[in-house]
């Protein structure tokens, strides 16, 4: 799956040509049908030649819609870049033209439209002549050029098969695990609740993933997905996805917020970066120069800092501090867009370097130039955590071995990866060379699954309490110390609980239907008349079903001292009382002294005595029995 965008100005036919693509009129607004004027970001999506599905973003083109346009090309694979042909290269063709290379988009198409209102073919020629020389030195430069009616329909048949052969070539989105879908559209739909939707990026989105909404905090599930109009369980990146998000509602999200997975990103209101400052633009990019910044759906104001240099002059890089009014989500390698606030023009672009520096640089710092400047080029850090994100929870001995790199230099990377957080030691924090170590990624990644399982596990067992370790390792696929390790790490953040011999979520609670506690509350009331000859398990099965029985003995309402003698605790314990005043007791108890006190059938006492027997409470001596480990016997707590 592939998303492309329109770019070009106004009028030059943007929408009119996505609607002869796909069948479907972006424009959905009554203003923007009635003006003809693409006002805010449409969607629409066509099947390729040779298969596969490319959405379209159109986006407008009036240069009072800029920073509308702006939300819609973050995120795009390709550009279709629109110019008439009876008009040829007008002001925001050039603006367009320059977003899109400094946002880098890999590649692109030239489509000269309303070819039939040109006079004749030298004026076609000359317009091409004219389009190529402005596309010289951009990232259109070598884009081929077509020509379309969309009344009539010349040439799209060719557009979409030069659409299929750019995109073939096309590297895939990369799936780092880690989704995060910035937003361009909110919306409610009426018996659904609210729906977001935008271009999905670094990873995937399940039905029933628990998200956030950044950088509010505001947490939901997604309850629906649909891709190019149609429902799907699993969202891939590069798509164009909504998200169907309950427990939210319309106005807690605005577009510029993105959804992820909790814990998976970080908001930050400060980041260092190095910038461009376009050729053309009309002054130099003073220090504490206001901007308004803009990367994937976000638009905010703020300062930007220029380091090491006064101010950058047209078509300079340098390095600068961008500080913001507010926080945003954003990632070392994601590039960004600076406008002029007033009056309106973009005039710089750039990369992020580090999306959250612990505090302001000096303004002239050698070292810290020589760190960005560093940090522009491929860092052995990362080459490492895509090593662990590869293979998952490994030690530094294992690494140093798989990689046979240098064992000092990667023992440093790793310190630095676990000091900041990217590298999680299942060793309580501690870092050997036999440390277990996962990525924060893949420990996001296991955390969801894990709540995931158990929530499913709730599902099917509402009278559980929990699952046990056994089967919940089985089902997470992993080894029995990384598992109990997680699991303990999970413990103390509160993610899961220990229910019993069991763990589940810390919300889930065993809770009855009426009837079911009909039937319970009946069946105790027995216990409770009986405690010694009580009703047996065949009983108990035929009055309530096995797995309401199942369910008493798990919580501990009732106790299972054979398999077919249950006890209520209160009649374990007082039975047990009477066994621990023999402690000191150099005599053995017998069977008949327990019947006598307690009134009850051999069937009974001696299933009981057995299981004190079991615990190592008590030993069979003869015909009775002495206390061995008083500490064992069954108290009241």
């Amino acid at each position: 799956m592939w998303v492309v965008g329109t770019a070009g100005h106004v009028d030059h036919g943007k929408s009119t040509l996505v609607e002869a693509l796909t069948g479907t009129n972006p424009d959905r607004l009554k203003e923007e049908k009635l003006r003809e004027m693409t006002i805010e970001l449409g969607f629409a999506w066509l099947k390729l030649p040779g298969g596969g599905t490319v959405g379209i973003v159109d986006v407008p083109g009036h240069r009072d819609f800029i920073e509308n346009m702006l939300a819609g090309v973050g995120g795009i694979d390709g550009v279709l870049f629109v110019i008439a042909a009876d008009e040829g290269i007008m002001p925001q063709t050039r603006e367009h033209l320059a977003i899109l290379d400094l946002l880098q988009v890999k590649s692109g198409i030239i489509v000269l439209t309303k070819v039939d209102l040109a006079p004749d073919e030298d004026w076609l020629k000359l317009v091409e002549h004219e389009v190529r020389e402005f596309c010289a030195g951009t990232i259109l430069e070598n884009a081929p050029l077509v020509r379309v009616s969309a009344p009539s329909g010349q040439g799209i048949e060719a557009l979409k098969v030069e659409l299929a052969r750019m995109l073939a070539i096309t590297p895939e989105r990369k799936d780092l695990n880690r989704p995060r879908l910035p937003v361009d559209r909110v919306f409610s739909v009426s018996g659904y609740g609210t729906v977001v939707t935008g271009t999905l990026i670094d990873g995937c989105f399940k039905i029933g993933d628990e998200v956030v909404v950044l950088p509010g905090g505001t947490r939901s599930r997604i309850r629906g997905i649909q891709t190019y109009n149609q429902k799907v369980n699993e969202a891939p990146p590069g798509s164009r996805t909504a998200l169907n998000l309950t427990g939210i509602d319309r106005d807690q999200v605005t577009r510029g917020d993105v959804v992820a997975h909790p814990g998976d990103y970080a908001t930050s209101g400060r980041m260092d970066a190095s910038v461009f400052l376009l050729k053309d633009a009309e002054v130099e990019l003073k220090h504490n120069a206001e901007i308004k910044f803009f990367t994937g759906a976000t638009e905010v104001e703020g300062h930007v800092r220029i380091l090491g240099v006064p101010s950058l002059l047209p078509g300079e890089q340098g390095f600068a501090q961008i500080e913001l009014d507010h926080s945003v989500v954003a990632v070392k390698g994601d590039r960004f867009i600076l406008r002029r606030p007033s009056p309106p023009a973009t005039i710089a672009g750039g990369v992020i370097l580090d999306p959250s520096p612990k505090g302001r640089h000096k303004l002239n710092d050698p070292a810290v130039l020589v760190r960005l400047r560093r940090s522009m080029v491929h860092s052995p850090n990362e080459d490492l955590l895509a090593v662990f994100d590869k293979i998952g929870i490994s030690s530094e001995a294992a690494i140093l071995q798989s990689l046979r790199a240098n064992g000092e230099e990667t023992r440093r990377l790793i310190g630095e990866l676990v000091a900041d957080g990217e590298l999680i030691s299942l060793e309580n924090g501690g870092l050997a060379r036999e440390s277990q170590l996962i990525s924060r990624t893949q420990f996001n990644s296991l955390t969801r699954k894990a709540i995931e399982i158990l929530r499913t596990y709730h599902d099917k067992n509402p009278l559980k309490r929990g699952i046990q370790r056994g089967e919940f390792k089985a089902r997470l696929g992993l080894q029995t110390a990384p598992f109990n390790r997680l699991v303990q790490i999970w413990l103390n953040q509160g993610k899961i609980q220990q229910a019993g011999q069991g763990l589940s979520l810390p919300e889930h609670m065993v809770r009855y239907s009426p009837a079911q506690q009909k039937k319970v509350d009946d069946l105790l009331a027995k216990f409770n008349a009986s405690p010694y000859s009580p009703p047996g398990m065949g009983e108990c099965v035929q009055m309530i079903g096995e797995v309401l029985v199942e369910s008493l003995i798990e919580s501990g309402a009732l106790i299972k001292v054979a398999p077919d003698v249950l006890f209520t605790p209160a009649a374990v314990v007082k039975m047990s009382d009477f066994v621990r005043e023999y402690t000191a007791s150099s005599t053995p108890f017998t069977v008949g002294e327990f019947r006598d006190r307690f009134q009850s059938s051999r069937k009974y006492l001696l299933a009981f005595l057995e299981y004190l027997d079991e615990l190592g409470a008590t030993r069979r001596e003869g015909e009775g029995r002495v206390v061995m480990h008083p500490e064992k016997l069954p108290a009241s707590r």
